[in-house]
């Protein structure tokens, strides 16, 4: 299984960032999954990219050519495609995947986590979307799906297929058991 995914060319402030992407790193290792990602080595991708590598796992990596200097492109990883703007970077990274995993990031990461999980609601995405929320990072995002819910603009059953967890177990049975959203009629 392909599980991609978007975060951080950075670490952000907080050691706990880079500590459970090392933890998800491991997690996908144990299960023999691959990881697809944007093929960085800093940041919070080089720390899953890293660990993933050190304990034997495949690592995909897909980078637009204008970052690879930037975001210094990863060379030990099993396989780094090199396209040409970020818009083909998005595109292979959800051809590819089976399951979308955001850790925090920037507004590039909240960006390509709520792709997906828009390309769900209209029937383009029939794969887990899920949002590691370490430290609370997503608390707020979590908040404005629910206003999303309350306000009618979201159903709350394909609110139940986005997932808010930083518990490994809980992220494992909500993949096991994913059913992807019926898509909605007007």
């Amino acid at each position: 299984m392909n599980i991609t995914v978007y975060c951080g060319a950075s670490q952000g402030f907080n050691e706990i960032y880079r500590k459970k992407a090392v933890e998800l790193g491991q997690w996908i290792v144990k299960r023999n999954y691959n990881l697809i990602y944007g093929g960085g080595k800093v940041g919070l991708m080089g720390a899953i990219s890293d660990t993933i590598i050190s304990n034997g796992g495949q690592v995909i990596g897909i980078i637009p050519k204008f970052l690879e200097d930037r975001e210094i492109a990863h060379a030990g990883i099993s396989e780094l495609i090199s396209v040409d703007n970020m818009s083909e970077r998005k595109y292979r990274m959800i051809e590819l995947g089976d399951v979308f995993i955001a850790l925090p990031g920037g507004p590039g990461t909240l960006e390509e986590i709520t792709e997906v999980i828009s390309w769900a609601r209209i029937g383009q995405n029939n794969s887990p979307c899920i949002l590691y929320n370490i430290n609370g990072y997503f608390d707020n995002l979590r908040a404005m799906y629910d206003s999303m819910v309350s306000e009618g603009f979201l159903t709350q059953d394909d609110r139940e297929k986005i997932l808010f967890s930083i518990d490994i177990l809980e992220i494992e049975n909500f993949i096991s058991n994913y059913k992807a959203p019926e898509v909605r009629k007007y």
